[in-house]
């Protein structure tokens, strides 16, 4: 069950409510009907975008060097299809023949199991807190399979089992579930057809005469990849090294929901780590190995139909083989920093490793970041080794060589045996055949040429198979063991990238720091960090009395020109009244200009959370906010130095 950052059971209506009056986000084209999956940013959403999207740049692309890079967002078909996005960037999909309603398969499958455990623990006489989704409400759908009805506890395990691999289920397999489960349509409880796969990408044309087919892209990615050769001559060819990027990407998605968690246009910020893959140590790991516990759900607890969670250190994972390499796991590491600079609660983070089924076609591990909501466990940063996948795929298709040449010094010296074949005896002799047998020569390996090499010496003939002729003697070949030496080493990077939903950040984060002042369940609170806060200062002048009008001004274009945003609320409701209106956008700080300042100067300082108030001079309290945003000193180190102050009535 969800709970608010005070431990009560949280409404998601309510914050629902909340969050779309006070124009965090609003669906777009409402005045039409709306579009599912589409959503338009108020002022204090685009604020905390930008705020999270700040920090993310200063967590990673400044601490760690990073290039970033902004990449087109149309993407020809070609580069889609050679990366394999246009054949397997997909998801399945079934449909109500009668109705013509069309799901997305593992979540209808999901969401019917889910709903019949909810049904037994209510048979049971268990209490079920029964959060509102604003998304059914407003399609009117209800699941039929909910029943109070007791089930088997084979059946539980059972259900529980399947919801613990939901992610590694194919087409064929979730069509079996339906089927096996009676999984109806919730709205209409009509049967249910077969899944089929649905590309995710939204297609359209470049140019006028539609000669170009293309897309919207469905990741930022496939840019810096295509921009790899650029990006590695300006950082004067040193590896390893990141490029970054930042920008909107679209998918299809079959069945939107869950409102910002499920779109079918957001944000995205990834990260392109390109490594040595003989060598994916990282520089930094150490700073984190043992400082660093993150929560693993591992692969091999989901195959066995569990989610218990296992907490190490990152360097343990790594040292153990969970986490496979350094690099990987020192992503995990910060990717877990930066959800708790966030403000992320972190009783409700983990780390789940992808099941096979369940892989993108480019990876060979991925790990994901997951925030737990009232939606259930919410894959918000995925963190895949995507080997050398992209970079060779591109390079195969367009001739050009995104590689790695490194100087090796000293140079690296060997032996090896060569078969040095006589090509005027290997053409006439096997015509047609003779590159298939040249194909074979090359395939003997070294202790096979060892072996070739002794039999020869001693006077006896050789032979190599060959697909089709059968045991083909070598008759006239040459083996020896010969010196080599290599100056330079050539390779293809392999790749470790995290990427971000900013999206799903955004609202997940939300949820973890809303709360209701106690007693006032109306009251409700958003308690971002100060840095991640949309607006950082309230400003609140006692009286609408004219003598205000000027220093208010003059003090918001103070806390301006100190870099810190600010609004000024000068409506006739009461302090406490306007200050409430402001917890709910998140503001952590309100100022009080009241008669007293009109003698002195002297304005009060409220907390948001705490509801206490100090009192100074103006550029004493714009002081302790600046100081309090750079992580220089807390509002409880501000109480200490300036002692409470509670002369001001506030109406709280």
């Amino acid at each position: 069950m969800a709970t608010t950052k005070t431990g009560a059971p949280l409404d998601r209506g309510t914050l629902d409510t909340l969050l779309r009056r006070r124009l965090f986000y609003t669906p777009s084209f409402e005045l039409y009907g709306g579009v599912s999956g589409l959503y338009d940013y108020g002022p204090p959403g685009c604020s905390l975008q930008a705020n999270i999207v700040d920090a993310w740049r200063k967590h990673f692309v400044l601490e760690e060097d990073m290039l970033e890079v902004d990449c087109t967002m149309l993407t020809p078909h070609e580069v889609l299809k050679t990366s394999g996005h246009a054949d397997k960037f997909a998801d399945w999909m079934c449909k109500d023949p009668k109705s013509g309603e069309i799901f997305r398969a593992d979540h209808i499958v999901e969401e019917i199991l889910e709903a019949r455990l909810k049904g037994d623990k209510e048979a049971r006489g268990e209490k079920v807190v029964e959060e509102e989704d604003a998304d059914k409400k407003k399609r009117k759908k209800k699941v039929k399979d909910i029943k109070a009805v007791k089930l088997d506890d084979k059946v539980i395990q059972e259900y529980e089992e399947i919801l613990a691999k939901i992610d590694n289920y194919n087409g064929e397999e979730l069509g079996k579930l339906i089927v096996d489960h009676k999984i109806t349509s919730p709205t209409t409880g009509n049967p249910l057809g077969p899944p089929v796969s649905f590309n995710l990408m939204f297609q359209t044309s470049i140019g006028p005469s539609a000669n170009l087919p293309g897309y919207l892209r469905p990741e930022t990615a496939q840019g810096q990849f295509l921009t790899f050769n650029k990006l590695y001559e300006f950082n004067n060819l040193r590896m390893p090294f990141a490029s970054a990027s930042i920008g909107k990407s679209f998918r299809n998605e079959i069945s939107p929901r869950s409102g910002l968690l499920r779109v079918r246009e957001f944000l995205m910020a990834e990260i392109e780590h390109f490594v040595d893959p003989l060598d994916k140590k990282h520089a930094r790991f150490s700073e984190v190995a043992d400082k660093v516990s993150l929560k693993f759900l591992p692969r091999v607890v989901q195959e066995s139909g569990k989610t218990t969670l296992i907490e190490k250190t990152i360097g343990e994972a790594v040292r153990e083989g969970m986490v496979d390499n350094e690099t990987l796991g020192y992503f995990l590491a910060r990717i877990h920093l930066f959800l708790k600079e966030l403000g992320v609660d972190q009783e409700k983070v983990r780390f789940r490793q992808h099941m096979p089924n369940e892989m993108a076609h480019y990876a060979t591990d991925c790990w994901d970041a997951e925030l737990f909501t009232s939606y259930g466990w919410i894959e918000c940063v995925g963190c895949a080794d995507r080997s050398a996948y992209d970079l060779t795929v591109h390079s195969n298709k367009t001739g050009e060589q995104l590689v790695v040449r490194e100087t090796l010094e000293p140079p690296r010296v060997w032996e090896e045996w060569d078969v040095d074949v006589d090509k005027k005896w290997l053409g006439p002799k096997f015509r047609k055949d003779a590159k298939k047998v040249e194909e074979a020569i090359a395939r003997i390996s070294q202790e096979g040429r060892e072996k070739l090499a002794a039999v020869q010496k001693a006077g006896g003939k050789v032979f190599v198979e060959v697909e089709g002729l059968g045991s083909v003697e070598l008759e006239k070949v040459t083996i020896a063991k010969n010196k080599k030496s290599q100056n330079v080493r050539e390779f293809t990077p392999n790749v470790i990238e995290p990427s971000f939903g900013i999206g799903r950040v955004f609202y997940s984060l939300i949820e973890h720091i809303y709360w209701s002042r106690p007693g006032d369940e109306a009251r409700g609170v958003l308690s971002f960090p100060p840095k991640i806060a949309p607006t950082k200062i309230l400003i609140v002048p006692l009286s609408s009395h004219t003598d205000f009008a000027p220093i208010v001004a003059a003090l918001s274009a103070k806390i301006r020109r100190a870099g810190i945003s600010n609004r000024v609320d000068n409506s006739s409701a009461t302090i406490g009244k306007r200050y409430a209106r402001n917890d709910e956008l998140g503001t952590p700080f309100g100022v009080t200009v009241d008669f007293q300042s009109l003698k002195d100067g002297t304005i009060t300082l409220r907390e948001r959370d705490g509801m206490k108030q100090i009192r100074g001079t103006e550029d004493e309290v714009v002081e302790v906010v600046r100081g309090i945003l750079d992580g220089d000193t807390t509002f409880d180190q501000a109480l200490a130095k300036f002692g409470e102050f509670q002369g001001q009535e506030l109406d709280e």
